[in-house]
């Protein structure tokens, strides 16, 4: 049985150039984007958080966003899709992640990662070849402060004296856990860690199979948290998205879709980039021109409802439990994005929503032992994702 939740994802990307009121208009179409989706049915609203990658990603303040949100919206959950643990004290994460739940009367969703690369980690003087170590440091610090109402902790890299640190959030002992799996094989490791896996479109429903065979059987059968807290065994994967009437407009519209893939490769590959010295959305023209570019033009949730619809029953038998649907991006219009998010909802979305009960089922089997799981092959279909750097493009940086 497919996935029969849908969340939204919002990295809030901005092209080069910019007018004055642009970075104005980009959070206040995005929030009443998500207003739109909470009263039609969507599940989840997830927001980044990332650091000086100018037209990238402009989301370096999630909280107060989800917090906006929060206040617009009623059913719809609210995910931290990821707060970088590196780059924030723990106590900071926990006051601000228990304030939002509170606002938003326990609807938040807590993804915590590590942060990308050397643009943003480098400036909170952190290493790229720390950064593993230093989040699974934080995580021990940081997930006791959201029930313990004295805890202390001395670790390698947080050093935390005895406080109770308030507010405790409503849902309790802490909003459900996730984890950003940025490479496939990171997947593995969120199962055993007992934890979300926030991951991003499989190549085939043959890879996705594996890897949710892979991650429930990690989950199950070789739990090890990295403290106390409530698990959260859940697969959710980002899929390029835009919904129209036909394919061809479809494609139309999503015509910055895939900015997201190159956009984050770029920052991986290359670092920091002199402010005021290019143009992303330049090269990024340039790159839609090579073989990779014009590939990804055609991949994910892209297409008429029929097309969309039968892209995802070909992953029926994956049971991956969440489609998180990525349209904000590049320079796809307020307009198209809305009435992409109002078709979808119309059109395909009930049908998946209806299979809830018979996936849940096949989940407690999986979760209780009654139903083994076998072990399939991932090494063929650990490809590069959205996220992996392979190798380093052919383009300039100033």
């Amino acid at each position: 049985m497919v996935t029969v939740k849908f969340g939204i994802f919002y990295e809030h990307q901005l092209p080069r150039p910019w007018s004055a009121t642009d970075e104005y208009e980009l959070l206040q179409n995005a929030l009443t984007q998500v207003e739109l989706a909470d009263k039609l049915g969507y599940d989840y609203a997830w927001e980044v958080e990332h650091h000086f990658m100018e037209e990238y990603s402009h989301s370096s303040a999630p909280e107060v966003f989800l917090a906006a949100a929060s206040q617009r919206t009623k059913q719809i959950r609210l995910g931290h899709g990821i707060i970088q643990l590196t780059t924030n004290h723990p106590a900071r994460v926990a006051e601000r992640v228990s304030t939002l739940d509170l606002l938003s009367h326990g609807r938040v969703e807590l993804g915590i990662g590590e942060g990308s690369s050397v643009t943003e980690l480098h400036p909170f003087d952190r290493r790229f070849r720390d950064k593993r170590e230093v989040w699974e440091d934080a995580v021990r610090c940081l997930l006791p402060m959201f029930s313990k109402e004295g805890w202390e902790y001395h670790g390698p890299h947080f050093d935390f004296p005895l406080r109770n640190v308030v507010p405790k959030p409503f849902q309790k002992p802490h909003p459900p856990l996730w984890v950003a799996c940025s490479q496939l094989d990171t997947i593995e490791m969120a199962g055993r860690r007992g934890l979300g896996a926030l991951g991003f479109q499989f190549v085939s429903a043959e890879a996705a199979e594996a890897w949710v065979h892979a991650y429930y059987n990690s989950y199950v059968h070789r739990l090890e948290p990295l403290t106390e807290y409530v698990t959260n065994p859940n697969i959710a994967v980002v899929s390029q998205f835009m919904c129209a009437p036909t394919d061809a407009e479809a494609r139309a519209m999503a015509d910055g879709t895939s900015f997201f893939q190159f956009a984050l490769r770029f920052y991986n590959v290359n670092g920091p980039v002199v402010p005021g010295t290019m143009s992303l959305w330049e090269e990024y023209g340039k790159w839609r021109a090579t073989p990779a570019g014009e590939a990804a033009q055609h991949a994910g949730l892209i297409g008429s409802p029929e097309t969309i619809r039968k892209r995802l029953q070909k992953f029926e038998r994956s049971n991956v439990d969440q489609v998180i649907l990525l349209n904000q991006a590049g320079r796809n219009t307020h307009t198209d994005i809305m009435s992409s998010l109002q078709l979808f909802a119309d059109e395909v979305m009930p049908e998946f929503h209806d299979r809830e009960p018979a996936h849940q089922e096949w989940k407690q089997a999986v979760l209780s032992k009654e139903l083994l799981l076998e072990d399939l092959d991932t090494i063929k279909h650990n490809l590069r994702s959205n996220q992996t750097v392979v190798k380093k493009p052919a383009m300039a940086t100033s």
